[in-house]
């Protein structure tokens, strides 16, 4: 029973803790799909879409109908008439004839309007909702490219995590083995002791740095998941195909970028939008037509019935005091207009800096990976040459593990480096407003 236990305990786990693998263009499509902040940018426009379809029903003719029953109670009717007296409180008229007995009474009136002219009221408000429906869209669009972005930094900076644990765990063996040497060096009095205190404290600081790296794993990986909504016990196994082959020089234009950036698009469409709000403000200086049809229907029992009185009309209004109260609406409506298009004027300037920080952040990955690569090559030449001077007893054992954590960092450079410049390279398509495109160009990587 003891080894069919421990056999189902190590496949829970194995199983608790699977490994899958995710390929970056996998991950941007999941997150701008599934991520909480794209849903929620869908949902913005679909809101907005739904507001343009509630704006354009006010250009069509609206249509009630309303009707009543009554019950009444014994009413006292006072008929009068031209050249005729009334009735007396019997009941009765002087000519003899009787009121009749009305105990209930029913109507339905049917009324259809239609706007014709407000100023150009309606039209702009129309205009104005569509223009807010577009720069919801871009709005949304810019959403997602932030989301691209940031699961891009998130799946590099893993990439760097667990190049980290691999190349610490490889160092941390050489370490340990070292230990062991210097340990039976060490009782056959070969070295002093001090030596193997040295590697011994190597070996700690190494373990030390692996559980750290580890650590960042665990976290990074937990943040990955939760922003793609994947189950809590998914480790992502990211491909390294994206950090071996190297991008070349890429070179955008401030003006391609301002072109292209869907966050300016959207306040482009903002400001149309003001522009259309001034001209609603300002149909309040004008009066409103519209047409007008009905139908009534009367019908007390044993006295009046009406039927067939179909009306049309034309209605006019004008607010004579408005004149003097819309032109703090409008002055409002310019106001906001002035300051959408400073916010755009703002905005472009940003990107501007953008493009700009971001050509230059990704040239200068490109510098520090060729430095960065030949280090790794000088580091473990040298760490071979110290190696050799120790074991003929040239150089002490300062010198023999300063090589060892030199040739360390150099890998751990040369990896990080490779991360950086696939990190910058998006970064840069994102500041020229072509991160979420590119995907379909860099797939094949």
């Amino acid at each position: 029973m003891l080894p069919i236990g421990f056999l189902l305990i190590t496949g829970a786990t194995m199983h608790a803790q699977q490994k899958q693998q995710l390929s970056l263009d996998e991950a941007v499509k999941m997150a701008v799909t599934k991520s909480t902040e794209a849903n929620l940018a869908d949902t913005k426009v679909e809101t907005s879409k739904l507001e343009l379809a509630n704006t354009k029903n006010t250009a069509y003719p609206s249509f009630t109908v309303s009707g009543q029953y009554l019950r009444l109670t014994d009413p006292t009717i006072n008929l009068k008439s031209a050249g005729s007296s009334s009735s007396g409180e019997s009941g009765e008229s002087s000519g003899g004839s009787s009121t009749p007995k009305v105990n209930s009474a029913m109507f339905a009136l049917a009324n259809a309007s239609v706007p014709v002219y407000a100023g150009g009221k309606v039209k702009n408000s129309i205009a104005a909702s569509e223009n807010a429906y577009k720069a919801q869209t871009f709005n949304a669009a810019d959403t997602k490219d932030q989301v691209a972005l940031q699961t891009i930094a998130l799946y590099t900076n893993l990439y760097k995590a667990q190049q980290s644990v691999a190349l610490i765990e490889e160092n941390l063996k050489s370490a340990n083995q070292r230990v062991k040497d210097f340990t039976a060096m060490e009782e056959n009095g070969l070295i002093a002791r001090n030596d193997l205190l040295k590697t011994k404290l190597q070996a700690s600081n190494i373990q030390i740095s692996l559980d750290e790296a580890k650590k960042n794993v665990a976290t990074i990986n937990y943040q990955l998941i939760t922003l793609l909504h994947m189950p809590e016990s998914t480790q992502i196994d990211v491909k390294d195909g994206y950090f071996k082959n190297q991008n070349a020089d890429v070179a955008i234009s401030e003006s391609e970028a301002i072109a292209q950036r869907n966050d300016l698009e959207a306040m482009r469409y903002e400001e149309k939008a003001a522009e259309n709000n001034i001209k609603v403000a300002k149909a309040g200086y004008y009066p409103s037509l519209s047409l007008s049809a009905g139908y009534v229907y009367l019908n007390i029992p044993d006295f009046v019935e009406v039927y067939n009185a179909a009306n049309v009309g034309v209605g006019l209004s004008y607010d004579i005091a408005g004149i003097w109260k819309n032109g703090k609406k409008v002055k409002a409506a310019e106001s906001r207009r002035n300051e959408t298009h400073q916010q755009l004027d703002l905005m472009t300037e940003s990107v501007k800096i953008q493009v700009k920080t971001a050509q230059e952040n990704y040239n200068l990955a490109l510098k520090q990976n060729r430095v960065y690569t030949e280090a790794v090559t000088q580091a473990e030449e040298n760490y071979r040459i110290v190696k050799d001077k120790y074991d003929n007893g040239l150089v002490d054992t300062n010198d023999l593990l300063e090589a060892d954590v030199q040739k360390l960092q150099t890998q751990l450079n040369e990896a990080f480096s490779k991360a950086d410049i696939t990190q910058r390279f998006y970064e840069l398509l994102n500041a020229s407003g072509k991160l979420t495109n590119s995907f379909n160009l860099t797939q094949n990587k």
